[in-house]
């Protein structure tokens, strides 16, 4: 049985609206890594580690070379804002994923947040992605 922190972790989040962001930067960064541009491959609501029951991200980056996921990405509105920062906090500091930098967007506010592993929350460029040298706020 898993824990009701395990499932918030799991949960799914589907509005039109939630969809429609994650369509647009998942085209936007796929686009960007069919042409070379960036290294690491885009995936929608995908499992953290597809040998057992993980958390499922609304967006991952994935780095086929090392097997592992850089960068997540949440999309979300100001109600759910505080609960993924919580999640990606966790799941950066607290997991072996090889998640380096989290980011939570908010669609009805246009605000981005980031969390980095070891550093903490980024207030300062909080859509810009190191791992992509990309500001992520460009693809929608």
């Amino acid at each position: 049985m898993i824990t009701r922190e395990e499932a918030l972790l799991m949960g799914v989040n589907a509005p039109k609206q939630h969809q429609r962001v994650i369509r647009r930067i998942i085209a936007n960064l796929d686009r960007l890594f069919e042409h070379g541009d960036i290294t690491v491959e885009p995936f929608p609501e995908t499992m953290l580690n597809e040998g057992e029951s993980s958390p499922v991200p609304d967006i991952l980056l994935y780095d086929n070379v090392v097997s592992e996921t850089p960068v997540i990405i949440e999309i979300n509105h100001a109600a759910g804002v505080k609960n993924d920062l919580k999640k990606l906090r966790t799941l950066i500091e607290e997991t072996e994923y090889g998640i380096q930098e989290g980011f939570v967007y908010d669609y009805k506010r246009n605000q981005w947040h980031k969390y980095k592993r070891g550093v903490g929350d980024i207030l300062d460029q909080p859509s810009f992605c190191e791992t992509i040298n990309l500001d992520l706020a460009t693809l929608l």
